[in-house]
């Protein structure tokens, strides 16, 4: 883990995709969610106000999404708003209490950096660093993740506060992010993170 001054007072917390429809019995089932919601809590209670809540939002049917989303639809045709509670939709019920101070962010596909304003959010604030947390570690985590790192962000991926649906392909998400994106990427814990926090006074 490297961890500098840089951090500072320029950081943001993007908590990817804690909702009910990855958590609850749903074709989109995470078992790792619940695993991983207690460390995720305790970053998002630490820093509520520098959070931002991702939701990926599904289309209302197939037929409302763009090109082969449509074909990745039929495969999901339940996980369309036609089908779901819509209180699925929302964050976990431990992380809704955050909101406000933290914000939401809506998309319809794994980035959040193709639509809406959350780059020009960010740089108004002053942000260069993102803390990264939530899921899955090799889909949405890694879309924000490289979108994050192309627009010169630095970002910090808190181990513990990441959940994939696999064993394997998470494994194998963070053996790369080690071993390539080393120089604009650090991994660490929530405990280590707190520690910083509490050496820099931050």
């Amino acid at each position: 883990m490297v961890l500098d001054r840089e951090l500072d007072r320029r950081w943001a917390h993007i908590c990817v995709d804690m909702q009910s429809l990855f958590a609850e019995e749903t074709d989109w089932h995470a078992p790792w969610l619940k695993r991983v919601l207690p460390a995720v809590e305790m970053l998002v209670e630490r820093s509520a106000e520098r959070t931002i809540f991702t939701r990926f939002v599904p289309p209302e049917t197939p037929a409302h999404a763009v090109g082969a989303w449509q074909d990745y639809y039929r495969r999901w045709p339940d996980m369309t708003r036609e089908k779901l509670p819509p209180e699925l939709i929302d964050l976990t019920p431990p992380l809704k209490r955050f909101v406000p101070p933290a914000r939401t962010f809506d998309k319809s596909i794994y980035s959040p950096w193709l639509a809406g304003n959350l780059h020009g959010l960010l740089q108004s604030a002053g942000i260069t660093t993102l803390v990264v947390s939530g899921g899955e570690t090799d889909v949405c985590v890694l879309a924000t993740v490289l979108g994050a790192i192309d627009l010169g962000y630095r970002v910090i991926l808190p181990l513990d506060a990441l959940f994939g649906s696999a064993d394997a392909t998470h494994d194998a998400m963070i053996g790369i992010y080690r071993s390539r994106f080393q120089v604009q990427l650090s991994i660490t814990s929530v405990e280590e993170l707190f520690e910083f926090w509490r050496e820099e006074a931050i």
